[in-house]
């Protein structure tokens, strides 16, 4: 099995189900790549090249360059939605939800219920996450909190290339609206992705490395670095499990509380603000749900209650490091 890259392997599910089911449509800025430009349109595709290819393949009737306006972008798709198409709309960075958010969390969201279940909205909003790309406040925020609370909506953050391109083809076949979050610090990490088609169902959590000492629960682009504190820790013989949630909703609960049943200590892993983050989420879920097995006080380990820093030194300090989660692990680890 060949190693694929993150963005690859959603290259891969894209176009193997838009090959597949002549109905999925792309829509976005800058979606081809290069149109109106001197090079060759739709080589790059997108603004990570997350498409590339995809323009030159299906052409511009399923490839559909827009103008700059993420509430034209979403609310058209929406509306596709509902006449039996399945768009995939892009938002370049999910900071720019804010000039859209009515047409996901008012209408998209809610066409299913407000219409007795007659009707299906299966679209997917595609949008970059996190800070670390030196993009400044304003292109660097992680709003997965935001879609999570909003009923009707399934939201997706997938930590690897392999859950990328399962999730994706899973978002692709079913019928509700989709948060697809993309981590641009991941787009070049590699792990092995079968060529063929495969599904990753919602809802369903992996448990990226088992322990017996204590829980890390990381979200999306955390997932990473709390497998590489799980390692370090390991070396001084505190044994951590790690799970990815994979998606934020639906949650599995099960898999975390059976996990912290197991270890009795709890560590949260979240790249957003403290305040109403996932972290604080879980952390309620598990203290409702599971407080008879915990040894020791929960932590979690989120970016301060501020805007995304642009100098780089601030930026590295501001997303949860290595550093920052070790010492939550290792300060847990004290409780017996």
């Amino acid at each position: 099995m060949a190693k694929k890259s993150y963005r690859t392997a959603i290259n891969d599910a894209l176009r193997s189900e838009m090959r597949r089911n002549p109905d999925i449509i792309i829509l976005g800025e800058d979606v081809a790549g290069g149109q109106g430009a001197t090079g060759d349109v739709g080589v790059v595709g997108s603004v990570f090249g997350v498409l590339g290819g995809l323009y030159k393949e299906f052409g511009p009737t399923r490839v559909i360059d827009t103008p700059i306006s993420e509430s034209a972008i979403v609310g058209a798709a929406a509306g596709a939605a509902l006449t039996g198409l399945r768009p995939v709309a892009e938002i370049m960075f999910v900071d720019f939800v804010g000039v859209c958010f009515d047409q996901i969390y008012n209408q998209a969201a809610k066409f299913r219920y407000m219409f007795g279940g007659k009707a299906k909205t299966p679209m997917i909003i595609r949008a970059t996450i996190g800070a670390g790309f030196r993009a400044g406040a304003q292109h660097s925020q992680s709003m997965h909190p935001l879609f999570t609370m909003v009923p009707g909506l399934k939201v997706v953050m997938p930590s690897n290339a392999y859950d990328a391109k399962g999730l994706m083809i899973e978002a692709l076949r079913g019928d509700d609206p989709v948060i697809y979050l993309e981590a641009k610090t991941l787009y070049d990490t590699e792990v092995e992705v079968p060529d063929e088609a495969y599904r990753i169902p919602f809802g369903e959590a992996r448990v990226a490395r088992e322990g017996k000492d204590i829980t890390l629960v990381a979200f999306g682009p955390m997932v990473p670095r709390a497998l590489a504190v799980a390692e370090a820790v390991g070396k001084d013989g505190i044994s951590a499990e790690v799970i990815d949630p994979r998606t934020t909703s639906p949650l599995d609960e099960d898999t975390i509380l059976e996990s912290v049943e197991k270890t009795g200590r709890l560590v949260l892993v979240d790249e957003s603000p403290p305040r109403c983050s996932l972290a604080s989420d879980v952390a309620a879920i598990v203290a409702d749900k599971g407080f008879k097995s915990l040894k020791a006080p929960i932590k979690s380990v989120t970016c301060p209650h501020t805007p995304v820093p642009f100098a780089p030194v601030l930026e590295d300090e501001y997303m949860p490091n290595p550093r920052r989660i070790e010492a939550a692990v290792r300060a847990v680890m004290k409780f017996d």
